[in-house]
């Protein structure tokens, strides 16, 4: 019982933790295959930022930690009334601990880059830090349904 318990808390914990790329590189099925506008552009300047891809939690890490950390002390701490009460601060502790789980996997490096296009307009593109750019270099802007990424 308690090792099916740990499972299924592990593996609700695992699905909170899933991320979707905002990398220029990583395209969706649906993306795949789709005409994009292509405009040329010079690197006026990077940032680098944090990326938040799921800002305020889904709650996951939370539930998980809190199941996890209740099973843990309540199983192995005192008897009874004391094993309640271990359980209950197991689940505090637990819960906590696994927010802040949860708030680190979902975020990511990403840059600012700003870019000044042929035509003088100055435009910011935010996505993941997984390619380098550098201030003058010249680069592409590909646009398609409001997703825009900088690539070389």
């Amino acid at each position: 019982m308690m090792k099916n318990l740990i499972i299924v808390a592990a593996l609700v914990a695992l699905g909170g933790c899933a991320v979707t790329p905002n990398s220029a590189n990583v395209y969706s099925s649906r993306q795949a295959q789709g005409e994009q506008s292509v405009r040329m552009a010079v690197v006026d300047s990077v940032r680098p930022v944090t990326i938040d891809k799921n800002h305020g939690g889904n709650g996951a890490g939370t539930l998980a930690g809190g199941a996890l950390g209740a099973v843990a002390a309540g199983s192995t701490i005192g008897k009874g009334n004391g094993s309640l009460a271990a359980g209950v601060v197991g689940a505090v502790l637990g819960g906590i601990v696994g927010n802040q789980v949860e708030n680190n996997l979902n975020q990511r490096p990403g840059l600012e880059i700003t870019v000044r296009l042929d035509n003088g307009e100055l435009r910011a593109i935010t996505q993941d830090a997984d390619e380098p750019f550098r201030v003058g270099e010249r680069v592409r802007l590909l646009s398609s349904g409001g997703v825009t990424r900088v690539t070389h």
